[in-house]
């Protein structure tokens, strides 16, 4: 086939060589494929037409316009600082992060200019207002609460935009030199406070303790002179027992053996003792040797 054949072949099929060239870019066109991790919204004629999900969509060609195209994956505002005043007029410096969304794309983009700038203004404004309402200690002490809420009102104002709010952070709150200083010297008086009540506390214990001890030692004392007594009570009744059958002679032989004891502990001493007799001692020494070996 010579060269003028083939020029004749496509000038007579020319017409079915466009119709192929136009059908295969009107397909070509015609078919998107999204990313999982977007959406595309789509204008027909400047107006919103549909949003194409991830995977496979058709659009009409030269009608539809893909306008935006917008990432669905989590985003997270840079890290902001604003100041607030607490309750009990503290100035504090918050620093916030806040992680968002985009699940409506059609309300996004058409409802809002700049997502990050929005969502950082009603962020700041929020924080400033609920710090407003608590003292400076509940900010420090429920920081998890308050994180809860700033969360609770920002997803409630960013709704219309078609965002959802995943997490909100509060990532440090500073104070000013001075309150610094202030709080230092409260904590310092609250140490050397506890230090004084854990004191006190141990003189106490230490002085029941003791209380305890001498009441302890006054009891055994008391109970050792009970005892005693008893003793002496019984050995006092048998005497009495004795003196009652045996009459008088038996009380005789106890002064007796009383007698010859006390003369038994003299001759046991060191020969130093300077001792004084009544003039008739010898006297009852001998009539108590009589009785005691009259009894023998």
């Amino acid at each position: 086939m010579g060269e003028d054949e083939v020029i004749n072949l496509l000038t007579g099929n020319i017409i079915y060589v466009l119709a192929a060239v136009v059908l295969i870019i009107i397909i070509v066109k015609g078919v998107r494929i999204v990313p999982q991790s977007e959406k595309h919204v789509v204008e027909r004629f400047g107006r919103l037409h549909s949003v194409l999900a991830p995977g496979i969509n058709f659009v009409v060609p030269l009608l539809d316009n893909i306008a935006h195209k917008i990432s669905v994956l989590e985003r997270q505002l840079p890290t902001a600082s604003q100041d607030a005043i607490t309750k009990d007029n503290v100035l504090v410096q918050v620093d916030t992060s806040v992680f968002y969304r985009i699940i409506e794309p059609e309300k996004t983009v058409y409802r809002i200019r700049d997502v990050d700038a929005a969502i950082a203004t009603t962020v700041a404004g929020i924080v400033r207002a609920e710090i407003g309402k608590m003292d400076l200690d509940e900010v420090q002490s429920n920081r998890a609460q308050l994180i809860n809420t700033i969360k609770t009102s920002v997803e409630d104002a960013v709704d219309d935009w078609g965002i959802q709010v995943t997490r909100a952070e509060i990532l440090d709150v500073n104070l000013d030199q001075a309150t610094r200083d202030a709080m230092l010297q409260q904590l310092n008086a609250e140490r050397e406070r506890r230090a004084q009540v854990t004191r006190a506390e141990g003189q106490k214990r230490a002085v029941e303790l003791a209380a305890d001890a001498e009441l302890y030692a006054s009891k055994q004392i008391a109970e050792a002179r009970r005892i005693q007594a008893d003793a002496e009570a019984y050995a006092t009744g048998v005497v009495a027992e004795a003196i009652a059958r045996n009459g008088i002679e038996a009380a005789q032989y106890q002064v007796a053996l009383k007698q010859v004891e006390a003369l038994n502990a003299l001759g046991k001493g060191d020969g130093k003792q300077t001792i004084i007799l009544p003039a008739n001692m010898i006297e009852a020494f001998g009539d108590a040797f009589k009785m005691l070996k009259g009894r023998g």
